[in-house]
């Protein structure tokens, strides 16, 4: 049961991948190169055929979500997990993991405007282009005689658009992280990686730690300073307001209790409204 349900949760991760990176679609471009990858079964791959035949147009990332829910509920009816609060914390982590899949697809699917960035290209090429023309002026010391142009080169207003330049096409490399580009991330190994690291939590290290051994601070109780601190020791740090001085006549308190006569006559006042409303019912 738990191989099952990490794998459920990997190969839900992947069929969201397989939606945003190219490289994933590649990969994997149909169900059944999942079923040889070992994230899906014969029998999973049918059913989730037969959905796709029927409804062919929503993603189907929730389905084994959904399979590792109902799981762990049969887990709990069949006493394999110890309380409810348990099968609560299981839920709600899978709940957020299909909500994270699906905020994923929605950024996907519902881009920037095209013409957001159209404008931002002309307008940084626009720009460096007329202020590298700008940054050349005629200088002229009499007037009526004609005006030379001044041939030095612009070299900050060049430097300004190599930052310029720099800018746009970083912002042009964000707009799709998960594609095939060096800056864009490594999709394939995460996919690798969290299989692995899934199926070695649930059945190498579960129910599994050292042995229990008293650690070398156990007479100390805790330590003063961890061994090399001479060498690398800082400050503490210090809080903001370590060091503000209030004057006393400042120091009071924002708000007084009421007087101990007033609450004795609200008390008082509730008893007997509290009375006259009881008998009057």
């Amino acid at each position: 049961m738990r191989r099952t349900i990490v794998r459920y949760v990997c190969l839900c991760i992947t069929m969201v991948l397989i939606r945003v990176a190219p490289r994933v679609k590649k990969r994997f471009p149909t169900l059944q190169r999942l079923v040889e990858a070992g994230l899906l079964t014969d029998s999973e791959r049918t059913i989730i055929a037969k959905m796709d035949e029927r409804f062919p147009r929503p993603s189907k990332h929730w389905m084994p979500i959904v399979w590792a829910a109902s799981i762990v509920t049969r887990a709990r009816k069949e006493g394999l997990i110890r309380d409810d609060f348990a099968v609560k914390t299981l839920i709600d982590q899978l709940n957020s993991l299909r909500d994270s899949a699906s905020i994923l697809l929605k950024y996907d699917t519902i881009t920037i405007p095209l013409v957001y960035t159209q404008v931002v290209t002309l307008a940084v090429y626009s720009y460096c282009a007329a202020n590298i023309l700008a940054s050349q002026w005629f200088e002229s010391s009499d007037e009526g005689k004609d005006q030379a142009l001044d041939v030095y080169f612009p070299f900050f207003s060049t430097l300004q658009f190599f930052f310029y330049m720099g800018w746009l096409k970083v912002a042009e490399v964000l707009i799709n992280p998960f594609g095939e580009d060096d800056e864009d991330f490594e999709v394939n190994w995460m996919i690798d990686e969290n299989l692995k690291g899934c199926y070695m939590i649930v059945d190498e290290m579960h129910d599994e730690h050292p042995e229990l051994v008293k650690d070398q601070y156990w007479d100390e109780v805790f330590p003063n300073e961890l061994p090399g601190a001479e060498e690398f020791h800082e400050q503490h740090p210090e809080a903001s307001t370590s060091k503000l001085e209030i004057p006393e006549a400042e120091a009071h308190l924002t708000s007084k209790l009421p007087p101990k006569i007033i609450v004795d006559d609200m008390v008082r006042a509730n008893n007997q409204r509290f009375k006259k409303e009881f008998f009057c019912c």
